[in-house]
């Protein structure tokens, strides 16, 4: 994209930008310091996926706020995914782009602060979205999920720079593993305080978007102390804006994208991976609700279970991915995937089966917590698996272009899966539907088999 001149005619388009010696030294191991900030920004922002998006703002939206005629509540569902929807949609549009610039720019600290503070503004004011304001609640919604969506992105695209490829499986996994220990300790906090989502309890329970804000703002100061900027910043040819520049290099990298066919087939398994894993953690507790039947009980016990088994996952797949490969990893946690879910889908007649061949009385909801620790452990380590090998496949001065390209993929696929789903739910119930997931984690595994890791990691580095 150009623009005219002042004289009429048109500036040259920016070269394509290569690896500059003095901006980016040979991989090195970044100081701990400087992977422990990096690692707090997952330790922080979980606290936005949690609070507002799975345990208590969505139940709030739903049943408090939309507060449907009965009990099907299917108005304030609808207009719970349509915000979801939108703001993934916009991700998907601004991720790639927003990724061109920060690469030309050398400003990858200054958008990440930028999405950090426009998801700890928008979660803040969700304070004051009272029954009835219901556009007011979608619209911050759809602020907040965007800011914290495509914040993912940005924080990711450091990963490269942190260390040799050998060490980024053990520092994605870090990371990850950290965010679920954050996920944890502020639901902890929250449904203590808050106490239970209900319109009797309305007025403490409407302090969950401040707390969440504040919680991920504070615990996100030292991702911004201790990450360095890596990388030159370059002077913008005349004529030209940032704007054009993202979008030239955002065309150049998707012909770019062709010569890395290793990453481009990488992110072709990630879509069905994420896809799957979007199902999961959108249904996964409807579905002990309305195919288990479980108790109160069980459901806490269940996001518990979750949460430790997946920083489990994370940490000890990320050290398990040095000695035998990304690749080899991130296969073997889809595999583990399909074993889940076909446990989720099974768990009625897995009770069974104990009761008839091993005389216990195993009540299908205990069933199901094996079940969800098997879930646990994909949810960490399939996706730490992958972000680490999309770092380990990308050069370091396009990170940020392909980890938009991988925030896209994802979102994408959130929507597809979700919407795949739900039609699927509606024709067969939600039951058989769960095995859709299983379906999409063999095609990611079908196609990422095709990944090349040594050719694609010299593609990376001699680019």
């Amino acid at each position: 994209m150009t623009r005219e001149t002042e004289g009429g005619a048109t500036p040259p388009a920016p070269r394509p930008l290569r690896p500059l010696a003095a901006a980016w030294a040979p991989r090195q191991r970044a100081p701990k310091r400087e992977i422990f900030g990096w690692a707090m920004f997952d330790f922080a922002n979980q606290a936005y996926t949690l609070l507002i998006i799975t345990v208590i703002f969505g139940d709030l939206f739903t049943r408090v706020i939309v507060g449907d005629r009965g009990d099907d509540y299917r108005l304030g569902n609808l207009l719970w995914s349509v915000g979801l929807a939108t703001s993934y949609l916009m991700v998907v549009v601004a991720a790639p782009l927003l990724g061109a610039i920060m690469d030309f720019s050398a400003a990858r600290k200054r958008f990440l602060f930028a999405s950090y503070a426009l998801t700890v503004v928008a979660t803040t004011l969700l304070y004051f979205v009272a029954p009835g304001y219901i556009l007011l609640g979608v619209l911050l919604l759809v602020i907040s999920n965007f800011g914290y969506a495509v914040g993912e992105s940005f924080i990711a695209s450091f990963l490269p720079g942190l260390g040799p490829p050998d060490d980024l499986g053990k520092i994605s996994g870090f990371g990850w593993s950290l965010g679920y220990v954050g996920g944890l300790v502020s639901a902890g906090f929250a449904l203590v305080f808050l106490g239970q989502v209900s319109l009797e309890n309305f007025e403490r329970v409407r302090w969950v978007g401040p707390f969440a804000a504040a919680f991920f703002m504070i615990a996100a100061i030292p991702t911004f102390i201790w990450v360095r900027e890596r990388g030159a910043r370059q002077a913008l040819p005349p004529g030209w804006t940032y704007l054009s520049v993202g979008i030239q290099r955002l065309r150049q990298t998707t012909v770019d994208l062709a010569g890395f066919k290793d990453l481009a087939t990488l992110l072709g398994s990630i879509f069905f991976t994420m896809a799957g894993i979007y199902i999961v953690i959108t249904f996964a507790f409807i579905y002990g609700a309305q195919v288990i039947g479980w108790d109160e009980g069980v459901r806490q016990l269940m996001f518990v279970v979750v949460q430790i088994t997946a920083a489990a996952g994370a940490f000890g797949f990320g050290m398990l991915q040095d000695r035998i490969g990304a690749k080899t990893t991130y296969l073997t946690t889809l595999a583990l995937w399909i074993v889940a879910i076909v446990a989720i889908w099974g768990t009625p007649w897995l009770a069974t089966a104990a009761a008839r061949v091993l005389g216990v009385s195993w009540e299908a909801q205990h069933v199901f917590l094996v079940a969800g620790c098997l879930a646990g452990l994909s949810l960490g380590s399939s996706q730490s698996a992958g972000r680490a090998l999309v770092a380990i496949l990308s050069p370091q001065d396009k990170a940020a272009e392909f980890f938009g390209f991988w925030g896209m993929a994802a979102k994408l696929a959130a929507v597809f899966g979700l919407l795949g789903l739900g039609a699927l739910q509606a024709w067969f119930g939600l039951q058989s539907a769960i095995l859709f997931c299983a379906a999409l984690f063999a095609a990611a595994i079908v196609v990422g088999s095709r990944v090349d890791q040594e050719r694609g990691r010299r593609r990376a580095e001699e680019y």
